[in-house]
């Protein structure tokens, strides 16, 4: 079993719409089973999975104590893939979780606040030696402050060569549990999903390298900063 922590110290990167998307998208795929927890005390994707029709991907409630133990019982159900959503913060819980993935997830904005705030993830996952991989969301095209963003990123590590533009289908299909992949018709919101997980697939598997999006001149670079609702039902207790 694979699992996927999304993962940001700034409030409002997109964490839990990217990680309810990339599940749905995985089990769309065929690297299902697909489980979800929410370690967000806020319950914003319990919240969302309890508005589902789909009975997939599955949600699991659980607690940060008892997610090793209950991570054996997943394998042992025959889950492929777990994808994990975070609050944003930094704390020793959200080390713990980090510290069980195969791969995070840090979605950033592309604004001078998101940007600023990347350096206290990046140096929590590098100390605990996970692998991580930015994903640039929310992002307005051809944007002056995308192409920057690109560079900083870039900087501090991997950037997953897929930007997930901003545009409002992403929260209009929230709304009622579904993601963009899942309302008619064809959008290119549901491209850039279904291409971010392939390359993030890619990561998990080690069928590709990494390949980094390419970047303008570096910028001067930014100062790191370091810090120091329960689900109505589920399907695994």
């Amino acid at each position: 079993m694979k699992v996927v922590v999304v993962a940001s110290r700034k409030g409002g990167s997109g964490k839990t719409t990217l990680a309810g998307h990339l599940a749905v998208q995985a089990e769309s795929a065929g690297a299902g089973p697909v489980a979800l927890v929410d370690a967000d005390p806020q319950g914003s994707l319990a919240d969302w999975w309890n508005k589902r029709a789909a009975q997939t991907p599955v949600f699991v409630h659980t607690s940060v104590p008892d997610l090793p133990d209950d991570m054996e019982r997943l394998r042992d159900l025959g889950i492929e893939l777990l994808v994990i959503d975070t609050p944003p913060a930094l704390s020793s819980a959200i080390a713990d979780v980090i510290r069980l993935s195969d791969l995070v997830v840090i979605p950033s904005r592309p604004s001078p606040h998101d940007l600023r705030s990347v350096g206290a993830t990046v140096e929590l996952v590098e100390h605990l030696g996970r692998p991580l991989v930015f994903v640039l969301n929310g992002a307005a095209p051809r944007a002056r402050i995308t192409n920057e963003a690109i560079t900083i990123l870039s900087q501090y590590g991997m950037l997953a060569p897929v930007i997930v533009h901003q545009r409002v289908d992403f929260a209009a299909s929230m709304i009622d549990g579904r993601t963009v992949m899942e309302l008619p018709g064809k959008s290119r919101s549901a491209e850039e999903v279904s291409e971010l997980w392939g390359y993030l697939n890619n990561r998990l598997t080690g069928f590709s390298r990494p390949i980094a999006l390419p970047t303008l001149p570096p910028l001067p670079p930014i100062r790191k900063i370091v810090t120091s609702g329960d689900p109505a039902r589920s399907d695994i207790s």
